[in-house]
């Protein structure tokens, strides 16, 4: 077997997705969903992969990775109780439409999901969340909370893009609740 063989480039593609969302500290329900890989390979590929963090091991060798244990978070209140978490989800969102990980409907409010293979719907999740990590200096959302508002906006609609009526620019609402129609930087700005 030759790793550079075609029929190994899906096989090595999904295990880099695994392995870059190990680094981000995903969830190993999160992984599988993405990758298709069994939750045994997603452990091994941690274990082998990634060191632990032992008494007898220095903090500065290698890449100390948390394992993140239990369901996914899947409140919405923690995106638009105030206007940082509410910018910081709405900057989320505009990444997720620009990396084409989800687009806007034809109501212009709702996003809904690219058709896509799950694995490089997987890649371009991650590289909307680095580029969030690149412009936040201490950002606010983990991997699994942006993971929730990927699934809080293209799947369960919770959550809904909306336009600011003094500056036109996008932010995330609660579907569900009353709607000013102001962002969170409009909002921020009448309070100061």
């Amino acid at each position: 077997m030759r790793a550079t063989d075609d029929r190994y480039t899906a096989e090595r593609s999904r295990f880099d997705l695994a392995v870059r969302m190990i680094r981000h500290e995903a969830r190993t329900g999160t992984i599988r969903l993405c990758t298709g890989f069994t939750e045994d390979r997603i452990r091994k590929i941690y274990s082998s992969y990634f060191p632990r963090q032992d008494q007898d091991q220095s903090p500065g060798q290698g890449q100390v990775v948390r394992r993140r244990r239990g369901k996914t978070p899947s409140q919405i209140a923690p995106f638009v109780n105030t206007a940082q978490r509410q910018g910081e989800a709405s900057l989320f969102a505009s990444l997720l439409v620009h990396s084409r990980v989800a687009e806007v409907d034809a109501s212009g409010r709702g996003l809904r999901a690219v058709n896509v293979p799950r694995d490089v719907m997987g890649c371009r999740f991650c590289d909307a969340f680095e580029a969030y990590l690149h412009l936040h200096h201490q950002p606010q959302l983990s991997f699994e909370w942006a993971w929730n508002l990927h699934m809080s906006l293209v799947h369960t609609h919770e959550l809904q893009l909306a336009w600011c009526a003094l500056c036109d620019g996008p932010y995330i609402r609660d579907a569900y609740a009353l709607d000013y129609e102001r962002c969170p930087f409009c909002e921020a700005k009448d309070h100061a």
